[in-house]
């Protein structure tokens, strides 16, 4: 039987770029957005607060976006300052390069194994899904999921009694199965 287990957010993650007046590298994102219009322009930006002073910074979404080409209910969520859609937006590459930022997940997120106990099964067949971009190392997942010690994971891997298509000592943020024999 195949177990489905589910990597969530918890919310926004943390925003890693230099602050200019303080120079810490933590900003905190809320949700908030700004839009300005220009005539048949629109400029948008995440607004994060600075971990360190609380200063504001913006992270450019859109810079003289012709208003025909946007989506009117991506604007509304803009205007509804819809965390939702910040979170969809950080974890845009292409906004993350242009705004010159990388996040930080720890503490934002949690494993929703579905319940399952398993502790007498021989063979264990999971599917790991993630709700978001979520770099994780499997071999967290795998241990705080079966409760098992890292290092105990680590040895199952070499015995080779974990097994997985991919591999389970880097990072991940996309979904992957796994077999444990014990």
């Amino acid at each position: 039987m195949l177990n489905t287990w589910v990597v969530m957010p918890t919310c926004l993650p943390t925003v890693l770029r230099r602050c200019s007046a303080c120079t810490s590298p933590r900003f905190r994102a809320n949700g908030k957005f700004r839009v300005n219009a220009n005539h048949k322009r629109l400029d948008a930006w995440i607004l994060v607060l600075c971990a360190g002073c609380g200063d504001t910074a913006k992270l450019t979404v859109w810079e003289r976006m012709n208003v025909r080409s946007v989506r009117p209910d991506q604007l509304d969520r803009m205007h509804a300052n819809d965390p939702a859609l910040a979170a969809e937006l950080l974890q845009d590459p292409v906004l993350q390069r242009r705004n010159r930022i990388a996040l930080d997940w720890d503490g934002a997120w949690r494993l929703d194994t579905g319940g399952t106990d398993h502790p007498d099964r021989e063979v264990i067949d999971v599917s790991v899904r993630f709700a978001a971009r979520i770099p994780v190392r499997p071999v967290r997942l795998i241990a705080d999921g079966c409760g098992l010690s890292r290092a105990e994971a680590e040895r199952l891997i070499e015995e080779g009694k974990l097994v997985s298509a991919v591999r389970l000592t880097g990072k991940v943020s996309g979904d992957f199965t796994f077999t444990l024999k014990r």
